[in-house]
């Protein structure tokens, strides 16, 4: 193995949540504000995963103040907190770029039971 592979090793997160393409997930994200550090949740709809290991990444989109926000997040970055997921997706693609054309109810996706 080589020193790259060990490094990568070691900065990888124990306790990966598991979530899909779909679901609305709130992600808590370290802040730091001078010498203070916080907590900040993004909630929205993972419409990308991609990656692997140290360098998978995931994009989360939601509506804020009628403007849509994407974010991509690191999965094993240490800024990173919790993912917690609020609510499970049915959809049939494993990137949801579509819904950034969709406005009102046509950008909900439908929830798996």
């Amino acid at each position: 193995m080589d020193a790259l592979k060990l490094i990568a090793a070691d900065s990888l997160k124990e306790s990966v949540p598991t979530f899909a393409i779909g679901d609305t997930v709130r992600v808590q994200v370290k802040i730091r504000e001078g010498e203070r550090e916080r907590l900040q949740a993004f909630e929205g709809t993972v419409i990308a995963k991609r990656g692997s290991g140290v360098a998978e990444t995931f994009t989360v989109r939601r509506i804020s103040y009628g403007v849509g926000v994407e974010r991509v997040f690191p999965l094993h970055s240490p800024n990173v907190d919790s993912v917690t997921v609020v609510r499970r997706g049915k959809v049939r693609r494993s990137k949801l770029y579509y819904l950034r054309n969709r406005v009102g109810k046509a950008a909900k996706v439908k929830e798996r039971l």
